[in-house]
């Protein structure tokens, strides 16, 4: 996605906040009077640098521009903490995170309270194994701005990381007092307390929030999750067929649709549910099976057995993987943008091959123009690649550059 840059907060060097699997937060300007002071008793001056010119360099996403302009000042007068921003951020969207990382540090060795170098390093931080430093960043911010909805659900994603529900379920709650209208902590929350089994709460605030926004995929799914771990099947059909409507393809959420159907005995709307799912391109050997046995109960049997050996036949091999390969490049050919998405989206659920969510992206991008479907592929491309050929690691530094830090 292209890095959407606004001039006003341009302008005040700090403007966007992101991250790519869970926290995605507003940023602070970072233009703050202690930050003024200290750059006065100390001197500082921009001296040469122009600031219009910097700000150009950004508007028109040259970093690596911005960078090599910025040097020589930085060179003369290393702790000058606009500077400094200036070359993270240009570093930052560069995906150059250890030289970004660095400039931040220094800016908050110099004003210890500058909201946006702290944000900043919250989300390099998060990109560390285990979440690095991120806590530690995440909870002065909260220490400093504790008003702000937002610092506590970082701190709560940050929890999340860490694998530490009960202390993620303590900041999460406060965000949401403070901002319940707030989707992402909404979500955040709510997948939280299905973790914890505490499904009717979970649904009473996703309720909530569905009311206002029904048409939230994310919301949705948990809904339905939450819904089917509770066994309560009716709850699941609401959801459900929003997503149908939606024509979400996600595999896990239809099939328990397609299940919660057949528990209630409702055969005809799980065959129905099944033949959308493969309408959708989403053939699957479980598919097909969900499907018999639905008929079987209403004594097709023929058209069960029919169903069986299809199933039998798409019993997962080694070289399964090739045919949904092959299958998605020749409905690519045919301009199926649709289907071919959904050989490659079910060719990644059962193998498990990196590249598979890169032709996602690729797929949703150039043929479905469908920019925020491409960046949640390109992002879960990112987190999970391990590009070895030359062609691989092309592919990769093309996403990250472009997709590597999207605005949420």
């Amino acid at each position: 996605m292209k890095k959407n840059l606004l001039t006003a907060a341009v302008a005040n060097l700090f403007f966007i906040g992101v991250w790519a699997q869970t926290v995605a937060v507003e940023v602070g300007q970072p233009g703050t009077a202690s930050e003024r002071q200290s750059g006065a008793a100390n001197g500082r001056q921009p001296g040469v640098v122009d600031k219009a010119r910097v700000m150009d360099f950004f508007q028109n996403q040259e970093f690596a521009e911005a960078i090599d302009y910025l040097a020589p000042a930085l060179r003369a007068d290393s702790g000058n903490v606009s500077l400094l921003g200036w070359a993270g951020y240009a570093y930052y969207m560069s995906d150059k995170t250890q030289e970004a990382g660095n400039c931040f540090r220094k800016v908050v060795a110099v004003d210890s309270n500058n909201i946006s170098a702290l944000h900043y390093l919250v989300l390099l931080e998060l990109g560390e194994a285990g979440g690095g430093e991120a806590l530690r960043y995440a909870q002065h911010l909260l220490v400093l701005q504790p008003g702000r909805a937002i610092w506590w659900r970082t701190v709560g994603d940050c929890w999340r990381r860490k694998n530490k529900p009960d202390s993620a379920l303590v900041y999460l709650d406060s965000a949401y007092s403070l901002m319940p209208g707030d989707m992402k902590t909404v979500a955040g929350l709510a997948d939280v307390l299905i973790d914890k089994k505490l499904n009717a709460r979970a649904d009473t605030i996703l309720d909530y929030a569905l009311i206002s926004d029904s048409l939230n995929v994310t919301l949705l799914k948990l809904r339905l999750r939450s819904a089917y771990q509770a066994q309560d099947y009716a709850g699941v059909l609401l959801p459900g067929e929003r997503l149908v409507r939606l024509e979400d393809p996600s595999v896990v959420s239809l099939t328990w649709l397609a299940l919660s159907y057949y528990d209630l005995q409702k055969y005809g709307d799980c065959i129905r549910i099944c033949d959308h799912m493969l309408d959708m391109g989403l053939e699957l050997e479980s598919v097909y099976y969900y499907q018999a046995r639905a008929y079987a109960k209403l004594k097709e049997y023929p058209r069960s057995n029919e169903l069986l050996t299809i199933a039998l036949s798409k019993a997962i091999s080694g070289t399964a993987e090739w045919y949904y390969d092959a299958r998605g490049d020749n409905y690519e050919a045919l301009k199926d943008y649709k289907k071919a998405l959904a050989n490659c989206d079910t060719g990644y659920y059962l193998f498990k091959d990196p590249i598979a969510l890169y032709n996602c992206g690729r797929i949703c991008e150039t043929g479905l123009h469908d920019m925020n479907k491409a960046r949640l592929y390109y992002r879960r491309y990112l987190a999970v690649a391990q590009p070895k050929s030359e062609q691989e690691k092309k592919a990769y530094a093309y996403v990250r550059r472009r997709w590597g830090r999207a605005k949420p």
